[in-house]
């Protein structure tokens, strides 16, 4: 969970409640996508539920908004693999990262949609053996010694930090941690039953492609009530550390998976998503509109969000919102472009 050190520091530690209350703004809209996905088995997901059920001018709109958001994710999550790779190999250079992870992505991604479910599936595999370690070692850490009973109610009121203002300004990026079922929306023309599509669309629970790879202030972070960490992007590893020292390091290689999976997600909702448009001519169809015959991919929207990808990597790292949610904003702002 990248985004924890952000979270804390902006909700002077009321990150479970900031989580909570965002839970439920999501589910409905969680929901709200499955009914539409039903509905229309499209890859144009929100674009097409739009144009269908309001009009075909607003729905381009949506279509575009949401292309630039699409656009945005595969890049933030190539900087954040390339920034935590750097750390397990600091001799090899950020932007070669920055380039073996695009390439990888593009080239699992051509292959179809089956080497990315794959590939996924492993991950998650891995990742829920991970998450249950974290329960037990947390369990032993936090009964293997006494506290009062405020203790355990700290995490969701703490009367000597709380505000209302950084309650909801935390609320407001924990929400980014349930995105991930609009990805998911764009490739409901690939299951093979619609009755086998839930009504619910499942959210998706790999939020690390959306908690936009913080990345380190080189400032402390103040974990409330629990320790001093280096920096945000690290402050989970560190929190997962302290229960067992073994953990440090497996939830930093956890977390890099997790936004591995989710830019090799983001991707191919990019290009479906483009593929969506370009097949209603909203973009131009001879290229945005064809799939390859072998894999039934859009592979040349794959490669055009590969290249944006690779270049805001390199370009706009700073500017693209990366820094914006490293340095808890809600919105790029020329404030937060002077921080940075």
């Amino acid at each position: 969970m990248s985004v924890f050190g952000v979270l804390s520091d902006r909700g002077k530690g009321h990150v479970v409640t900031a989580i909570l209350i965002a839970m439920v703004a999501m589910l409905f809209t969680g929901i709200s996508y499955g009914r539409m996905a039903r509905a229309y088995p499209s890859a144009g997901s929100a674009f097409t539920y739009v144009a269908q059920e309001v009009n075909p001018a607003v729905g381009y709109v949506t279509g575009w908004s949401m292309v630039m958001d699409y656009m945005l994710n595969p890049l933030i999550c190539t900087v954040w693999c390339a920034g935590q790779a750097s750390q397990f190999a600091p001799g090899v250079p950020p932007w070669i990262w920055k380039i073996f992870f695009v390439i990888v992505f593009t080239f699992l991604n051509v292959r179809g949609i089956k080497t990315s479910a794959r590939i996924n599936t492993g991950m998650a595999f891995f990742m829920g053996i991970v998450v249950v370690a974290i329960f037990i070692a947390g369990a032993r850490y936090i009964f293997g010694v006494p506290h009062d009973g405020a203790y355990f109610t700290r995490p969701f009121y703490d009367p000597m930090t709380f505000t209302f203002s950084g309650l909801f300004g935390c609320t407001s990026i924990a929400v980014l941690t349930y995105i991930g079922f609009d990805g998911i929306s764009t490739l409901s023309e690939k299951r093979k039953s619609q009755a086998k599509y839930p009504a619910g669309n499942g959210i998706d629970v790999r939020g690390d492609r959306h908690t936009l790879g913080i990345r380190s202030l080189h400032r402390p972070v103040n974990l409330a009530g629990f320790a001093t960490v280096p920096g945000h992007h690290t402050a989970y590893s560190y929190v997962a550390g302290r229960s067992w020292k073994p953990l440090f390091p497996i939830v930093g290689f956890t977390l890099l998976l997790a936004n591995f999976g989710s830019g090799l997600g983001a991707q191919i909702g990019a290009a479906r998503l483009l593929y969506g448009m370009g097949r209603s001519n909203a973009l131009p169809k001879s290229f945005f509109g064809v799939v390859d015959e072998k894999h039934r991919i859009p592979r040349n929207n794959v490669f055009l969000v590969g290249g944006v990808a690779l270049v805001g990597a390199f370009l706009l790292e700073i500017v693209a919102g990366y820094k914006t949610y490293s340095l808890g904003a809600t919105s790029l702002t020329w404030e937060t472009f002077k921080k940075s």
